[in-house]
């Protein structure tokens, strides 16, 4: 008798600081997605129903764009690791991280894609932007002509992707090397950026780690939120006892049914810990996730199938 084992067996329980109860609020007001203080109603209503079994395990796509040396992937390390690396390492084409959390007690990750900013990269880089949920565009506060290039990026993400199905951060970096009279010039023009390209705007550390975790909470809460409401809108929810429920034969949200089920890679971190990555869901998916291992830095990868 053969047993098949679901990827949701092979998962780890979510690490305690990664649970999301309450909605993170906002760096900025005035450039904000939205300045409500609590989830949606529908959306606590659609989780409160999913404890029960009827929505399963969920993916995000979110890609970090910006210039060369910004501070892309020491961002991404510095929440994901909790680790500072000093020593500048240029990104070779890209790099990702899958990050779990619980929000509003639904499993839910952010599969982080860490694209180089050289040039010379950029054809490499682009290919991974199709299929993005939200897009981070990061610039150095000390460094204007960094935020200058911030349109640039944008339009190169979009060219892979649904404006209209794309949520924007506009992400200062290493905010610790600024004073507080060059950080009030530089955050006044990027205030006016984030308004005029409708992204929320954020400032961050990771030498310091000030915003990194609120930050990185706020982009899974906001991502969580909009996949949900867009689930419900999509399958189509149904009033039942007064309870929303979420179809579960959604291609996206999976849980008991069998009929669908994510390929999926095990590999083994820096610190030991095994993540689960889901392979892309792109034309070509199978060619670029074996194009992406051939170029990944990751030295001690192991990978097992599920």
């Amino acid at each position: 008798m053969s047993v098949r084992v679901s990827a949701m067996s092979v998962l780890p329980p979510v690490r305690r600081d990664r649970v999301i109860a309450q909605l993170p609020q906002y760096f900025r007001k005035e450039a904000a997605f939205h300045t409500k203080e609590d989830f949606n109603n529908k959306v606590k209503t659609a989780c409160q129903e999913q404890r029960t079994g009827t929505v399963g395990f969920k993916i995000s796509k979110v890609i970090v764009v910006g210039d060369l040396a910004v501070g892309k992937t020491c961002l991404i390390n510095r929440f994901c690791k909790d680790a500072f690396d000093k020593n500048y390492k240029a990104t070779i084409g890209v790099d990702f991280e899958m990050e779990r959390f619980e929000v509003l007690g639904v499993p839910f990750s952010l599969q982080l894609w860490d694209t180089a900013g050289q040039e010379r990269f950029k054809c490499i880089a682009s290919t991974y932007y199709r299929g993005a949920q939200v897009v981070i565009i990061a610039f150095d506060v000390n460094d204007i002509a960094s935020l200058g290039h911030v349109r640039q990026w944008l339009e190169d993400a979009l060219k892979e992707n649904d404006p209209t199905g794309v949520q924007l951060f506009l992400i200062g970096t290493k905010k610790d090397l600024s004073s507080p009279a060059q950080y009030s010039q530089i955050e006044q023009d990027a205030l006016k950026l984030a308004q005029e390209i409708k992204a929320e705007y954020w400032a961050v550390s990771s030498l310091t780690g000030e915003n990194v975790k609120e930050f990185f909470f706020r982009v899974a809460s906001l991502a969580f939120e909009t996949n949900v409401l867009a689930e419900l809108e999509k399958s189509g929810s149904r009033q039942i006892g007064g309870v929303v429920r979420i179809n579960s034969t959604s291609n996206n949200l999976h849980a008991s049914s069998k009929k669908k089920q994510p390929n999926c890679c095990a590999f083994q971190d820096n610190q030991g810990h095994r993540q689960v990555k889901s392979k892309l869901q792109t034309e070509n998916k199978e060619k670029d996730l074996k194009d992406f291992c051939g170029q990944s830095r990751r030295r001690d990868a192991g990978v097992s199938t599920s």
